[in-house]
């Protein structure tokens, strides 16, 4: 694998502003110190995914995902670690300096590889369009028939497949790219009972499939043989290790940002009318495709807004198979517009045919949202007849009853009682038949473990571990089942807590001239930490003192041992934080901050304290077994001193200890 030298790294992982980079892929709203929005790894309906700027860090408090900048590129991307060091490095123009040979490009790991190779194919692909005479003959002609200009060919990285069997598969090899990764992507089809392999998508314009971030994973293509009646007029990329088309939309690394600031986004079908919207000024456009809307491109949208404008083509029978999205929408907690074009237009037809500014108007004349939309088809279909006006209805009322906001609900069932002209009463109760239902249904399928369970050590574990522990200590000090607590678990909570505070307070003095970090470490020094993860950090948080070094968090942040990166993040992430508002009312209540030399004192105690317990308990242990006198007076003597340090401890700590 081709390596970065570290201070490239280092230089990449200073420049990357968790806030920028996070924000290209997740809506964030400041609250607090940090920013927030719902977790783009898991379905949420609250924020629980939090990115604290000063820290460089997010955490998920749902799913317990968590890292720097590098790492959430990794999560989102689903990629190596070169590869995401490689898309921040283009994000902040850093420029990297690597082998890429043909011997480097096999290296890289599999998904790797697809994206560069899937890279190779677009800028042939371009070329080939720009530089070539078949391209500048029957590429470029065909583009400009549709009414794109250079500006928008060149955004979108359209290009053109020459029209051979194997010229794209020939070029890809003599570059060293394998065999195995062109069929993998479906760039290349091979017959391995014939030992052939040729182009799949020859002849054909292209159109490069993009993730969020601007990666080409696929690609779509269009024959331009009007004579050719056996090939499909479009052909898409096969599904791959990068490409699963149910999860990515066309249009959206060029649209996301005119989303987040229209707070809307406008759906269409097909390439053409992304790109005719694109130039005609309406940027917040993307397409599913010709694929059926899905659960997972309806959440991609809702990262970047929660208003879906769906646009129609007219044609009746495309619109009633596509009802089905409008549901999918709902359940997604979205809210879902729709706009009908006129029968025989789709979106790219009718912006060509009446221009940007009347396009726009059309827009916002015909929005309606779901419930008059629905009406109106549905009715139609009725007309007088009572029975299919009583499907209609209850069609409407399953759609409304996806909706997962009851305040929303209510509003929708008032308005579908008006439109149709019904008791609402009928209609409320309706809507509990099919909410029973499907809570009946729900309750018949076996129950799937929540995210949070598949994330060990995660925030939810920590503070249920850390509850149980509190209320253990609350009986241990009032109740006489002191013997009972779990001593262990109690002393893992301490451990935690104070690697917790040297990690975050390492360079705030307890006094004049001594950090916490050194009055800890020092305090410490004989203890033996029996947490295995908690004793490797206190190690490491040691060697650095004693290079002459502060133990930083931002520097264990980047250890290269997943499960140390994770425990830091997990450490310094807060998931609460103080309100400014007691501030604004006069009332100051100290941080945690502030009180540093309070808690350090404290927590070396706690420790102590936890440490002594069970080398008492230990000795205890012995006292069955032993058999010499001597001996079990000497064992005796060394309980009895123990008990008078655990004592003066308790003492220290305010703690009343039953003798």
């Amino acid at each position: 694998m081709a390596l970065i030298k570290k201070e490239v790294v280092d230089q990449i992982i200073q420049h990357a502003d968790i806030v920028e980079v996070v924000g290209d892929f997740v809506d964030l709203k400041k609250k607090g110190q940090n920013m927030w929005a719902c977790c783009p790894f898991h379905h949420e309906k609250s924020p629980s995914f939090s990115v604290a700027p000063k820290k460089g860090i997010y955490k998920c408090f749902g799913c317990g995902k968590a890292g720097n900048s590098v790492q959430f590129i990794m999560d989102i991307e689903g990629t190596g670690y070169v590869e995401a060091l490689r898309y921040l490095a283009k994000k902040y123009n850093i420029e990297i300096e690597e082998d890429q040979s043909p011997a480097a490009v096999q290296a890289q790991n599999e998904r790797d590889s697809l994206y560069i190779l899937s890279d190779f194919a677009k800028q042939y692909f371009v070329n080939a369009l720009h530089k070539n005479d078949e391209g500048q003959s029957i590429g470029a002609p065909y583009f400009k028939q549709r009414g794109l200009s250079v500006a928008t060919i060149q955004k979108f990285e359209l290009g053109y497949s020459l029209d051979s069997w194997d010229d794209f598969t020939k070029a890809a090899l003599e570059k060293g790219f394998s065999l195995k990764y062109l069929e993998e992507t479906g760039l290349t089809i091979v017959k391995k009972e014939e030992g052939k392999q040729y182009d799949r998508f020859r002849g054909r314009v292209m159109f490069p499939i993009q993730n969020v971030s601007g990666r080409t994973i696929g690609f779509g293509a269009r024959t331009l043989k009007s004579n050719d009646k056996k090939s499909p007029k479009y052909v898409n990329s096969p599904e791959s290790p990068i490409y699963h088309k149910s999860d990515v939309l066309y249009g959206m690394f060029q649209a996301k940002q005119a989303i987040r600031q229209e707070d809307e986004c406008f759906l269409v079908e097909g390439y053409l009318d992304v790109l005719s919207l694109h130039q005609g000024g309406i940027e917040n456009v993307v397409a599913s495709s010709g694929t059926s809307l899905t659960e997972n491109q309806i959440k991609l949208i809702g990262r970047y807004t929660k208003n879906i404008t769906v646009l129609y083509d007219g044609d009746p029978a495309g619109i009633k198979a596509s009802l089905r999205g409008i549901d999918l929408i709902l359940e997604g907690g979205l809210n879902v517009n729709v706009v009908l074009f006129p029968d025989g237009d789709d979106p790219d037809s009718y912006i060509r045919k009446v221009g940007d500014t009347k396009f726009k108007e059309y827009l916002k004349a015909h929005s309606q949202d779901f419930i008059s939309f629905k009406s109106e088809l549905f009715a139609q279909e009725a007309k007088d007849n009572p029975v299919k006006k009583a499907e209609a209805i209850r069609e409407m009322v399953v759609s409304i009853a996806k909706i997962p906001d009851a305040i929303k609900r209510s509003v929708f069932l008032q308005r579908c009682s008006i439109q149709f002209g019904i008791d609402e009463q009928v209609l409320i109760s309706e809507y509990n038949k099919i909410h029973l239902s499907e809570q009946k249904a729900a309750r018949q399928q076996p129950s799937a473990p929540s995210p949070a369970s598949y994330a060990p050590g995660s925030f939810e574990e920590m503070a249920a571990e850390a509850e149980a522990a509190a209320a253990a200590e609350a009986a241990m000090y009032e109740e006489e089942d002191q013997q009972e607590a779990d001593q262990s678990n109690l002393l893992r909570i301490r451990e935690r807590e104070v690697i917790r505070l040297i990690l975050n307070y390492a360079d705030k003095e307890v006094e004049e001239g001594l950090t916490a970090s050194q009055f800890m470490l020092s305090e410490l020094e004989d203890i033996e930490f029996k947490t295995p993860i908690y004793k490797r950090l206190f190690d490491m948080c040691r060697l650095k003192l004693e290079q002459g070094f502060l133990p930083t968090a931002s520097e264990f942040m980047q250890h290269e041992e997943k499960e140390i990166r994770n425990e830091v993040i997990d450490l310094v992430s807060e998931k609460y934080e103080l309100s400014d508002g007691w501030a604004s009312h006069e009332i100051f209540v100290p941080r945690e901050v502030d009180l540093v030399t309070y808690g350090s004192e404290r927590e070396v105690l706690r420790l102590k304290w936890r440490n002594v317990q069970l080398m008492i308990k230990d000795q205890m242990d012995t006292l069955p077994k032993i058999t010499d006198p001597a001996e079990l007076d000497k064992t005796l003597r060394t309980i009895k001193t123990l008990k008078d340090f655990e004592k003066q401890i308790a003492d220290m700590l305010g703690i009343v200890v039953s003798r």
